[in-house]
């Protein structure tokens, strides 16, 4: 990030960003990389990679029970990791935050203990057409074991949630309203304070996955007045396998534990068990402590940076895109939100997806194809995939350009 002049804002440099993640500085099929598959995951930053090695070489050992220095040190490591997060959404407590393996076993774990404890029968949950299957089939799962209903919201064609019917559905019947923040089909920013406000005057408790949210811009869950908040590292410039869920105290204290185990326990006998506190209620097991410490880590990479120009810095990658896409005869972007994170789905005319993606990868450019797990989404559409081409901080208005030169050779070679 380059300083500030003294008339001047500062000037986000993505160049300067991009130096920091060692995996973009390479040629892929001679051509150099250009990496436009961050709805999928997020590469990571050097300091990201040495905290997790520094942990494996330095500070190896479990967490919170060890009488030894190198037990001291990691389970320092983990809870000012947990201290992180929560600082970063702005969670009242530390204790809020549970550690998962990602966004999916967040909302598992929310499906599984609040919904088989609170879901009767007649009782509704309502997810957007444009959700993610995660967001989906859990829900599912449960509402068929408690004779519950599992409700669409309809979309608009724009890809935008359809107030208006959600409005329609809400009852006293609907228990909780589950919902992303951001699709990672479609990049749609859902209006998710309408939606609490909504449902919560209607008694419903609200989810948010917010998976493709929070590496674009900051988080307050006090705020934002949500009930459940979902995210995982590998989305926000972290490792794999670790997630959070963040949850109103009062909700997660009345939940039972989703896994038996170590350390999710006060006192064991066979005549029965009693649970620890919170989060340790919900973290059955050794957990995935070099994850929280790389997750950390990712989010103090993202805090050193300007979060309002980064943002400014991916809304023009978008939009430059969308005016290069009007030049691509043939080609149609796939839902016109009113507001988009920097995510471009598309299709050309006369061109499978899986074909288009594969030429692009030829030359050097990574792009998703497929339904990106949202298949009622692309039934909405009438179509069985997209394009899915998303932006993050290291990309340049030079990556815009290279995936459009690959697109004009493709489709010369597929036409």
């Amino acid at each position: 990030m380059k300083p500030a002049t003294a008339n001047k804002a500062p000037v986000f440099d993505a160049a300067e960003i991009r130096a920091d993640f060692p995996i973009l500085q390479q040629q892929v099929n001679g051509q150099p990389l250009v990496y436009l598959d961050n709805a999928a995951t997020t590469q990571k930053p050097q300091c990201v990679i040495d905290a997790i090695g520094n942990y494996y070489s330095r500070d190896n050992s479990n967490v919170h029970r060890g009488a030894h220095a190198l037990a001291d040190r990691a389970t320092q490591a983990f809870e000012g990791a947990r201290r992180t997060l929560a600082d970063f959404i702005n969670s009242p407590k530390a204790e809020q935050l549970v550690w998962t393996s990602g966004t999916t076993e967040g909302i598992n774990l929310v499906a599984y203990s609040w919904g088989r404890s609170n879901l009767q029968a007649g009782d509704k949950v309502l997810v957007p057409t444009l959700e993610h299957h995660a967001d989906i089939v859990p829900w599912q799962l449960v509402a068929a074991e408690r004779n519950a209903q599992l409700v669409p919201i309809p979309i608009l064609d724009s890809g935008d949630i359809d107030l208006d019917a959600f409005d329609q559905l809400l009852d006293e019947r609907v228990r909780l309203v589950a919902l992303n923040h951001v699709s990672n089909a479609l990049g749609t920013v859902n209006p998710i304070e309408t939606v609490i406000k909504r449902a919560h005057a209607a008694g419903a408790l609200v989810l948010i996955d917010a998976a493709q949210a929070v590496a674009h811009w900051p988080v307050d869950v006090q705020a934002l007045g949500c009930d459940f908040y979902v995210f995982s590292a590998h989305k926000v410039f972290g490792p794999t396998g670790i997630g959070a869920l963040w949850g109103r105290e009062e909700i997660l204290d009345a939940m039972p534990p989703f896994l038996g185990g170590g350390e999710m326990i006060d006192r064991v006998s066979f005549d029965g068990t009693t649970f620890n506190t919170l989060p340790f209620k919900f973290e059955a097991g050794t957990p995935h402590i070099a994850g929280a410490i790389g997750f950390a880590a990712a989010i103090n990479y993202l805090n050193g940076l300007d979060r309002a120009a980064a943002a400014e810095h991916e809304h023009a990658l978008l939009q430059t895109t969308l005016q290069r896409a009007a030049e691509v005869p043939g080609l149609r972007r796939i839902g016109q939100p009113q507001q988009a994170a920097g995510i471009f789905s598309f299709v050309i005319d006369g061109i499978h997806a899986a074909d288009l993606g594969m030429l692009l990868d030829q030359q050097g450019v990574a792009v998703r194809t497929g339904h990106h797990c949202a298949q009622p989404l692309m039934a909405h559409y009438g179509i069985e995939g997209t394009v899915r081409a998303s932006y993050s901080i290291y990309n340049t208005m030079e990556d815009v350009e290279s995936l459009f030169t690959a697109i004009d050779k493709a489709v010369q070679l597929l036409s």
